[in-house]
C-alpha cells in the first residue's frame, strides 16, 4: 500500500519536465524587469551655461567714460580661469542689449525695446545730526543731477527708514521726481499709485511686502528681485549712511546680506553709494562699500565735496560694455569675476561673481 502511494507521488520525467518550464520561464518574468534597471543607462538632464554676459563701466581718473574699446583690451578670469572675450558691445541711450530683444521676441513680444536708461534713487532717510545735514544737500544737488538726464530715461525713487516705500515707478516727469527729492522724502509719506507702462517696478514689486521691509539689506533685495525680469542694465544711486552690525571684530554684514548683493548682481543692477555721513570715516560705511564694488558700481564720501561724486557718477552712466564671455573650464557652484584693462589706462567696475 505505501509503495503504492510512493508511485503515485512520483512524477513523471515529462511531468518534471513541464514543471522545470514553467518555473523558468515564471523566473524570468520575475527578474526581467529587475536586471533591466540595473543594466539600462540612467540619463539626466543638465543645462550649463556655455557663455557669460558681464556689464562693464569703464572710467578714467577725471571720470569720464573710456571708449572706443574692443575685445582685446579686456582680460576676464572667471574662478581664476581665463575667460575668452567673444565680443564686447558699448551701451548708450537705450534699455537692453541684443541678447534682451531675443528674449523678448522668444516670449512672442513684438514691442520695441524702450530708448533710455533706468536708474533708481533709493534714499536712506536718518535725521539723526551727523546724517540729516549731508542727506539735505544731497537731496539738492540731486535735483540739479536730473539735468543731465534726457526725456528717454526713467527713473524711480524709493526710501528706506522705518520700512520701504515706493514714491515713483520709472518715469520720465522729471519734475515730479524734483517735487519729490525736495519735500516728498523728508516731510510726507507717498500716496498711492499706479503701475506706470513697461518698463514698470511696480509691475514686479509686492507692496504689501515692502510694508513689512524692516531692514536696508532686505529692501535692497526687494529692489533687485523687482529689477531682474527687466531688460538690460540698471544702476541704483543709493544715497545713504550704510549698513552693517558693529562688533568688536569689526563690521558683521547681517541681515542676509549675501543674498542681497547675489539678487543685484543677478538683476545686473549697479549699486553707486553716496554717504551722507559727516565724518571721513564711519563703520557702517563697510556695507556701502561692499555692495557697490560687489555689483559693479563704487562708492563715494560727500561730506566734503559733492560736485566731484555726482560728476564721477555722470560718467559711470553715460554708458558701459558689454562683454561676452566663454565659459571657463570651471565647476558648476559661485566663482569670483575678474575684468582688467590690457592696454589703456582706466577703472573697470563691474560685478564680481558668476554663479551657475
Amino acid at each position: 500500500m505505501k509503495q503504492a502511494l510512493n508511485q503515485d507521488n512520483m512524477m513523471s520525467p515529462r511531468q518534471g519536465n513541464i514543471w522545470r518550464l514553467v518555473f523558468g520561464a515564471y523566473t524570468v518574468l520575475w527578474f526581467t524587469p529587475l536586471l533591466q534597471a540595473q543594466q539600462l543607462p540612467r540619463f539626466t538632464e543638465q543645462v550649463q551655461v556655455t557663455r557669460i554676459l558681464i556689464d562693464a563701466r569703464v572710467i578714467n581718473d577725471a571720470g569720464t567714460p573710456v571708449l572706443d574699446l574692443g575685445t582685446d583690451d579686456f582680460e576676464v578670469k572667471i574662478g581664476g580661469k581665463f575667460a575668452p572675450v567673444e565680443s564686447v558691445s558699448w551701451v548708450s541711450g537705450h534699455i537692453g542689449t541684443p541678447e534682451d530683444a531675443f528674449r523678448r521676441s522668444a516670449v512672442n513680444d513684438p514691442g520695441p525695446l524702450p530708448q533710455g536708461r533706468l536708474i533708481i534713487f533709493f534714499i536712506q532717510k536718518d535725521m539723526e545730526q551727523g546724517r540729516i545735514r549731508g542727506l539735505v544737500r544731497l537731496l539738492v544737488e540731486l535735483r540739479k543731477f536730473l539735468d543731465t538726464f534726457t526725456s528717454n530715461d526713467r527713473i524711480a525713487v524709493l526710501s528706506f527708514d522705518t520700512h520701504l516705500k515706493v514714491w515713483s515707478d520709472f518715469t520720465n516727469n522729471f519734475d515730479d521726481i524734483r517735487a519729490v527729492l525736495k519735500d516728498g522724502v523728508l516731510f510726507h509719506s507717498p500716496e498711492p499709485m499706479q503701475q506706470g507702462t513697461f518698463p514698470s517696478l511696480l509691475a514686479h514689486l509686492d507692496l504689501a511686502r515692502t510694508q513689512r521691509t524692516y531692514s536696508v539689506e532686505k529692501a535692497l533685495y526687494l529692489l533687485g528681485e523687482a529689477l531682474e525680469p527687466l531688460p538690460g542694465s540698471k544702476a541704483i544711486v543709493l544715497v545713504g549712511h550704510g549698513f552693517g552690525f558693529l562688533t568688536r571684530h569689526g563690521v558683521l554684514m547681517v541681515n542676509r546680506y549675501d543674498n542681497t548683493s547675489k539678487m543685484l548682481q543677478a538683476a545686473r543692477a549697479s549699486v553707486f553709494s553716496l554717504d551722507i555721513t559727516d565724518a571721513d570715516f564711519h563703520a557702517l560705511e563697510v556695507g556701502l562699500q561692499n555692495v557697490s564694488d560687489e555689483t559693479g558700481g563704487f562708492f563715494a564720501r560727500t561730506n566734503v565735496f559733492t560736485a566731484r561724486p555726482l560728476e564721477r557718477l555722470e560718467g559711470a552712466l553715460t554708458g558701459h560694455y558689454v562683454l561676452l564671455v566663454e565659459r571657463p573650464p570651471i565647476s558648476p557652484g559661485e566663482h569670483r569675476i575678474q575684468v582688467k584693462l590690457t592696454r589703456v589706462k582706466g577703472t573697470v567696475l563691474a560685478r564680481t561673481s558668476f554663479v551657475g
